[in-house]
Protein backbone atom coordinates (compact mmCIF):
# COMPACT_ATOMS: atom_id res chain seq x y z
CA UNK A 1 0.00 0.00 0.00
CA UNK A 2 1.47 3.03 -1.00
CA UNK A 3 2.45 5.97 1.99
CA UNK A 4 -0.27 8.22 0.67
CA UNK A 5 -3.16 6.10 0.92
CA UNK A 6 -2.01 4.79 3.97
CA UNK A 7 -2.03 8.14 5.55
CA UNK A 8 -5.24 9.30 4.05
CA UNK A 9 -6.95 6.28 5.83
CA UNK A 10 -4.93 6.58 9.02
CA UNK A 11 -6.60 10.12 8.80
CA UNK A 12 -9.93 8.98 8.58
CA UNK A 13 -10.19 6.67 11.26
CA UNK A 14 -8.65 9.41 13.55
CA UNK A 15 -11.78 11.87 12.50
CA UNK A 16 -14.21 9.08 12.87
CA UNK A 17 -12.66 8.40 16.39
CA UNK A 18 -13.02 12.40 17.08
CA UNK A 19 -16.28 12.44 16.10
CA UNK A 20 -17.50 9.55 17.93
CA UNK A 21 -15.81 10.85 21.18
CA UNK A 22 -17.18 13.90 20.45
CA UNK A 23 -20.86 12.91 19.86
CA UNK A 24 -20.46 10.74 23.12
CA UNK A 25 -18.79 13.54 25.23
CA UNK A 26 -22.00 16.05 23.65
CA UNK A 27 -24.26 12.96 24.74
CA UNK A 28 -22.72 12.53 28.26
CA UNK A 29 -22.88 15.86 29.41
CA UNK A 30 -26.29 16.51 28.42
CA UNK A 31 -25.32 19.07 25.60
CA UNK A 32 -28.37 17.84 23.10
CA UNK A 33 -31.30 19.47 24.51
CA UNK A 34 -34.67 17.42 23.60
CA UNK A 35 -37.13 19.71 25.21
CA UNK A 36 -40.00 19.85 23.09
CA UNK A 37 -40.30 23.23 22.77
CA UNK A 38 -37.18 23.56 20.47
CA UNK A 39 -37.28 22.67 17.10
CA UNK A 40 -34.54 20.19 16.43
CA UNK A 41 -31.78 21.57 14.37
CA UNK A 42 -31.88 20.81 10.45
CA UNK A 43 -29.65 18.10 10.30
CA UNK A 44 -30.78 15.92 13.09
CA UNK A 45 -34.29 16.64 11.81
CA UNK A 46 -33.65 15.63 8.55
CA UNK A 47 -32.03 12.92 9.81
CA UNK A 48 -35.01 11.53 11.94
CA UNK A 49 -37.25 12.11 9.32
CA UNK A 50 -35.26 9.92 6.80
CA UNK A 51 -35.11 7.70 9.03
CA UNK A 52 -39.11 7.61 10.10
CA UNK A 53 -39.83 7.50 6.60
CA UNK A 54 -37.63 5.05 5.62
CA UNK A 55 -38.28 2.40 8.66
CA UNK A 56 -42.41 2.82 7.90
CA UNK A 57 -42.02 2.17 4.29
CA UNK A 58 -39.54 -0.98 5.01
CA UNK A 59 -42.17 -2.27 7.48
CA UNK A 60 -44.68 -1.67 5.60
CA UNK A 61 -44.25 -3.60 2.19
CA UNK A 62 -46.23 -6.33 1.85
CA UNK A 63 -48.90 -5.44 4.16
CA UNK A 64 -52.01 -6.74 2.07
CA UNK A 65 -54.42 -3.61 1.81
CA UNK A 66 -58.42 -4.54 2.57
CA UNK A 67 -61.05 -2.70 0.08
CA UNK A 68 -61.66 0.47 1.84
CA UNK A 69 -64.47 1.59 0.36
CA UNK A 70 -67.23 -0.08 2.27
CA UNK A 71 -69.27 2.83 3.37
CA UNK A 72 -69.60 1.03 7.45
CA UNK A 73 -65.88 0.83 7.35
CA UNK A 74 -65.89 4.53 6.93
CA UNK A 75 -68.25 5.54 8.95
CA UNK A 76 -66.29 3.24 11.72
CA UNK A 77 -63.04 4.65 11.32
CA UNK A 78 -64.70 7.89 11.45
CA UNK A 79 -66.37 7.62 14.86
CA UNK A 80 -62.38 5.99 15.62
CA UNK A 81 -61.10 9.17 14.40
CA UNK A 82 -62.94 11.56 16.81
CA UNK A 83 -62.37 10.05 19.91
CA UNK A 84 -58.72 9.04 19.42
CA UNK A 85 -56.75 11.24 17.07
CA UNK A 86 -58.69 14.56 16.22
CA UNK A 87 -56.41 16.56 19.48
CA UNK A 88 -53.13 15.55 17.32
CA UNK A 89 -54.09 15.05 13.93
CA UNK A 90 -57.25 17.54 13.32
CA UNK A 91 -60.22 17.29 11.61
CA UNK A 92 -62.90 19.59 9.08
CA UNK A 93 -63.29 22.36 10.82
CA UNK A 94 -60.64 22.33 13.42
CA UNK A 95 -57.68 24.57 13.09
CA UNK A 96 -55.45 23.82 15.85
CA UNK A 97 -55.26 22.20 19.49
CA UNK A 98 -52.79 22.94 22.63
CA UNK A 99 -52.17 19.07 22.42
CA UNK A 100 -51.13 19.57 18.96
CA UNK A 101 -48.78 22.86 19.62
CA UNK A 102 -47.26 21.15 22.14
CA UNK A 103 -45.95 18.21 20.14
CA UNK A 104 -42.66 18.04 18.49
CA UNK A 105 -42.46 17.16 16.19
CA UNK A 106 -45.77 18.44 15.43
CA UNK A 107 -47.81 15.68 13.85
CA UNK A 108 -49.53 15.37 10.58
CA UNK A 109 -52.58 17.32 9.54
CA UNK A 110 -54.16 14.34 8.39
CA UNK A 111 -57.24 16.29 7.05
CA UNK A 112 -55.19 18.66 4.93
CA UNK A 113 -52.75 16.23 3.89
CA UNK A 114 -54.90 12.59 3.97
CA UNK A 115 -53.25 9.22 3.38
CA UNK A 116 -51.87 8.19 0.33
CA UNK A 117 -50.19 5.12 1.23
CA UNK A 118 -52.90 3.27 3.10
CA UNK A 119 -50.51 0.30 4.03
CA UNK A 120 -48.14 3.02 5.77
CA UNK A 121 -51.30 4.60 7.31
CA UNK A 122 -51.90 1.08 8.61
CA UNK A 123 -48.51 0.30 10.01
CA UNK A 124 -47.96 3.87 12.00
CA UNK A 125 -51.64 3.42 13.20
CA UNK A 126 -50.66 -0.14 14.64
CA UNK A 127 -47.16 0.10 15.50
CA UNK A 128 -47.30 3.97 16.77
CA UNK A 129 -43.59 6.04 16.19
CA UNK A 130 -41.46 6.06 19.23
CA UNK A 131 -40.75 9.49 20.57
CA UNK A 132 -43.05 11.45 18.52
CA UNK A 133 -46.48 10.91 20.64
CA UNK A 134 -48.37 8.73 18.17
CA UNK A 135 -49.07 5.54 20.19
CA UNK A 136 -49.48 1.56 19.13
CA UNK A 137 -53.10 1.33 18.74
CA UNK A 138 -52.10 -2.82 17.76
CA UNK A 139 -52.16 -2.76 21.44
CA UNK A 140 -55.87 -2.14 22.48
CA UNK A 141 -57.45 -1.97 19.20
CA UNK A 142 -58.02 -5.05 16.32
CA UNK A 143 -56.48 -4.97 12.94
CA UNK A 144 -60.35 -4.47 11.29
CA UNK A 145 -60.85 -1.41 13.41
CA UNK A 146 -57.38 -0.12 12.20
CA UNK A 147 -58.18 -0.25 9.16
CA UNK A 148 -61.35 1.44 9.59
CA UNK A 149 -59.16 4.55 10.59
CA UNK A 150 -56.95 3.78 7.64
CA UNK A 151 -60.69 3.70 5.45
CA UNK A 152 -62.08 6.78 6.73
CA UNK A 153 -58.64 8.59 6.43
CA UNK A 154 -58.41 8.24 2.54
CA UNK A 155 -62.23 9.72 2.55
CA UNK A 156 -61.41 12.64 5.07
CA UNK A 157 -59.55 15.45 3.07
CA UNK A 158 -62.84 15.78 0.77
CA UNK A 159 -65.63 15.85 4.01
CA UNK A 160 -67.05 19.19 5.50
CA UNK A 161 -67.24 19.98 9.02
CA UNK A 162 -70.79 19.15 8.99
CA UNK A 163 -70.23 15.84 6.82
CA UNK A 164 -67.39 14.84 9.18
CA UNK A 165 -69.70 15.61 12.55
CA UNK A 166 -72.57 13.47 10.83
CA UNK A 167 -70.18 10.89 9.86
CA UNK A 168 -68.56 10.02 13.55
CA UNK A 169 -71.58 10.38 14.95
CA UNK A 170 -73.74 7.74 12.81
CA UNK A 171 -71.31 4.94 13.42
CA UNK A 172 -72.88 2.84 16.45
CA UNK A 173 -69.19 1.48 17.11
CA UNK A 174 -67.71 3.24 20.24
CA UNK A 175 -64.09 3.69 21.21
CA UNK A 176 -64.75 1.49 24.46
CA UNK A 177 -66.19 -1.40 22.80
CA UNK A 178 -63.69 -1.75 19.91
CA UNK A 179 -61.24 -2.23 22.52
Amino acid sequence: MSKLISTMLAGAAAAIVVAIVGLAGVWWIGGYNVAADEAHSRPVASALTSMRERSISARAQGIPVPDLDAPQMVAAGAKQYAQMCVQCHLAPGKDDSDLRKGLNPQPPNLYSHGVHDPARAFWAIKHGVKMTGMPAWGRTHDDQTLWSMVAFLQRMPKLSPAEFEQLARQSPSTHQEAQ
